[in-house]
């Protein structure tokens, strides 16, 4: 029997898909985070993604710091596993406001200044970890 997603989980694969820019790895991620580390072969029948495209994608996670890894000591004959790990959710939300932040700073670079020229504040996102008391 297949598990269905609720319109929560849904919602936030969409959000996290906005900001990694790939369904494979918002399901990655999201999958990594809820189990807290796991194995290529647990990704792949968690994710219900196709082995190949979870190898590739977390090989791509991994150079690009979305995902840290950890290899397990293996006494069977073989290679030994890796366990992945994702960042902290605000790790990737600041890489994300980084990237808004160089976007709209350009925008705003196409306004002059009153003594007409090209200069203009930086756009600045902040984020915050935790309650705000505002």
């Amino acid at each position: 029997m297949r598990k269905t997603w609720s319109t929560r989980d849904k919602s936030v694969e969409l959000a996290v898909r906005e900001v990694l820019k790939s369904r494979a790895r918002s399901r990655i991620y999201i999958f990594l985070l809820r189990k807290d580390g796991a194995k290529a072969e647990q990704i792949i029948k968690g994710s219900r993604l196709h082995p190949s495209t979870v190898r590739e994608t977390l090989s791509k996670m991994y150079d690009q710091k979305l995902i840290h890894r950890k290899k397990i000591k293996n006494d069977s004959i073989g290679k030994n596993p890796y366990i992945y790990y994702a960042i902290p959710p605000v790790n990737l939300l600041k890489r994300y406001a980084g990237e808004i932040e160089d976007k709209l700073n350009k925008i705003a670079g196409l306004m002059p200044s009153k003594d007409n020229t090209k200069r203009h504040k930086p756009v600045k996102i902040k984020i915050y970890e935790g309650e705000d008391d505002a």
